[in-house]
């Protein structure tokens, strides 16, 4: 009868265990690292071809705790020696999710985005090498006003092709992961972001050494190099309508005449 009892409560546990387990995935296609369509690499050697080439973004519920996880088009390499254990340097991604109704339609200061109505983000998980605490500061300093929607992994790591990082599922909020609504902005960690920017990098008229080209040298350009869209299966089709969301417009003086609009995916 012991022994029975024991089976029981093993097969209860492993079924609490499953139903506890969820999972939802995205692809992107590859290629399409250009942001609206002519966005061009820093010149300096570190930023390896795919490097911010977004092919996938997997969320994953495991009891309490939530694990993001994107993939890029390229082996992840630490340059800068980021603190452990972080083993990769250039790369940032800051994940929007929509949880519910209402939200936030402005993007996070420095990406040069806004997001449709209907696709305002309730949180953003930033997947990013520097330290946690120096992230939570940049956010504190830069958009006190969004800080509470911002959540920020004690750890993240980069391996191989990919990179994650856990959080607390009560910090994102209630509700079916499967069934929020997610939207990644791939972008590049800068260690000295302009005063106004949380860590990220310029895109600039041309290239230079760590600047991206091929945008414009006012803060009217989406400064976004990749991003989830369409179905967000991996489809061709994906690419134009990256291309799409990604499209502004300026002012002769450089300010937004018609800003970049972000949408997001649904399974």
């Amino acid at each position: 009868m012991k022994r029975i009892q024991i089976l029981a409560a093993a097969a209860l546990a492993l079924a609490a265990t499953a139903a506890g387990a969820q999972e939802v995935v995205f692809k992107d296609p590859v290629g399409d690292d250009n942001g609206p369509g002519k966005y061009t690499y820093p010149t300096d050697p570190v930023y390896k071809p795919g490097s911010f080439d977004l092919t996938g973004l997997k969320v994953t519920q495991k009891g309490d705790q939530v694990t993001f996880e994107i993939t890029v088009n390229s082996d992840l390499e630490d340059p800068w020696s980021m603190p452990a254990p972080a083993n990769f340097s250039v790369q940032m991604a800051i994940i929007h999710i929509q949880t519910g109704k209402g939200g936030v339609t402005k993007g996070i200061p420095g990406t040069n985005v806004a997001f449709a109505p209907e696709d305002a983000w309730n949180r953003v998980v930033f997947l990013a090498p520097q330290p946690a605490g120096r992230v939570r500061a940049e956010v504190k300093q830069k958009a006190a006003d969004l800080k509470d929607l911002v959540v920020v992994p004690n750890e993240t790591v980069g391996k191989g092709r990919s990179i994650s990082g856990t959080v607390a599922k009560k910090d994102l909020g209630d509700g079916d992961i499967t069934k929020w609504g997610y939207q990644v902005i791939m972008q590049s960690n800068e260690g000295f972001p302009d005063k106004t920017d949380v860590l990220t990098r310029k895109v600039n008229e041309y290239e230079g050494q760590h600047r991206f080209g091929g945008g414009n040298d006012g803060d009217c350009d989406p400064h976004v190099i990749d991003v989830l869209a369409g179905k967000a299966v991996g489809d061709k089709s994906e690419v134009e309508a990256q291309y799409k969301m990604l499209a502004y417009e300026c002012n002769e003086d450089g300010t937004s005449k018609k800003m970049a609009t972000l949408k997001m995916v649904h399974k």
